[in-house]
């Protein structure tokens, strides 16, 4: 059975071209010597390379279908005319086997020219989603800061006469203005201190504590 399509009137292959993105369309006559040697050729690769909707080999009868040969300036034949998306992109006129074979052959492969590719994780169905990394950047500085800060803290608290408006008044005191501030009394004088001062003072007392413990 012949892969290539025999073309009825003007309608049915201007459908073609419109419905099929490569479309080889082999005029001939019935009287014509070498449209009969080369014909085994054509349905040759017509059987080959033939892919419903995306290449399609037509044959059309110049004596039937003049009204198609004359739209096209078919003078001679065999003539062979190849079209993408409807328009003409390669004529091949005579007997030429490898013209002929050459020309189709490039025509398939812009049929066949690849869609974009993804390089996204696909995902099998049925199968665990793709793991998110889940690990985060240590905080080496934060860590660094605070034991600073600390320490300036306590140093300066430890080498004051009063450790509690040295805590207070300290640079490293970062409660110094966040928290609610506690009244103590100290020599008569009413004095506000933040929660962090206090906790502190108490912690680590005086050089005059230190005495009265003595």
């Amino acid at each position: 059975m012949p892969s290539s399509v025999s073309i009825g009137s003007p309608a049915e292959f201007s459908k073609l071209l419109s419905s099929s993105t490569i479309v080889i369309a082999d005029f001939y006559a019935d009287w014509c010597g070498p449209c009969k040697t080369i014909a085994p050729t054509y349905e040759s690769l017509a059987a080959k390379y033939s892919k419903p909707n995306k290449i399609t080999f037509t044959k059309v009868n110049v004596d039937s279908q003049q009204e198609i040969a004359q739209k096209y300036g078919v003078r001679a034949m065999p003539t062979f005319m190849i079209f993408r998306s409807g328009s003409t992109i390669n004529t091949i006129r005579g007997a030429d086997v490898r013209g002929l074979t050459n020309a189709i052959e490039a025509a398939v492969k812009m049929a066949g020219a690849a869609g974009p590719s993804y390089s996204s994780v696909g995902r099998t169905l049925g199968g665990p989603a793709p793991r998110a990394s889940r690990s985060r950047g240590f905080n080496f500085k934060g860590i660094i800061d605070a034991i600073i800060g600390f320490l300036g803290l306590y140093f300066i608290s430890l080498f004051s006469f009063d450790a509690y408006v040295a805590a207070e008044n300290s640079p490293f005191n970062i409660h110094k203005s966040g928290q609610g501030h506690v009244a103590t009394s100290r020599g008569g004088k009413v004095e506000k201190r933040s929660g962090a001062a206090t906790a502190i003072g108490k912690k680590l007392g005086t050089i005059a504590d230190l005495a009265d413990k003595d």
